[in-house]
């Protein structure tokens, strides 16, 4: 499965769960994750998507560090089995 295919299966559930799953640039920042999932009850987090099997750069990791320590979530999406659980974690914190 394609790395698109991943990013439009999770748009999809997050529409389904009542939210939105953002695209995110950030110019100058490059390695920032690819999408801000907004869901209801004011949850966010950021989601690196990649192709199955593949992992973030060590940029993106240095990204995912970075947030994680300003207190966000960040989710690697790299199967569409994951997408469930990752939704049902940003709600329930």
């Amino acid at each position: 499965m394609r790395e698109k295919t991943i990013e439009q299966k999770f748009r999809e559930a997050v529409g389904d769960a009542g939210g939105m799953a953002v695209k995110f640039t950030s110019p100058g920042w490059d390695g920032m994750p690819d999408r801000l999932a907004l869901l209801p009850g004011e949850r966010m987090a950021f989601v690196e998507v990649k192709a199955p099997g593949k992992k973030p750069r060590p940029l993106q990791e240095a990204r995912h560090r970075m947030l994680r320590r300003l207190g966000f979530q960040v989710y690697v999406l790299d199967d569409e089995k994951q997408i469930g659980g990752i939704i049902d974690e940003i709600q329930s914190t």
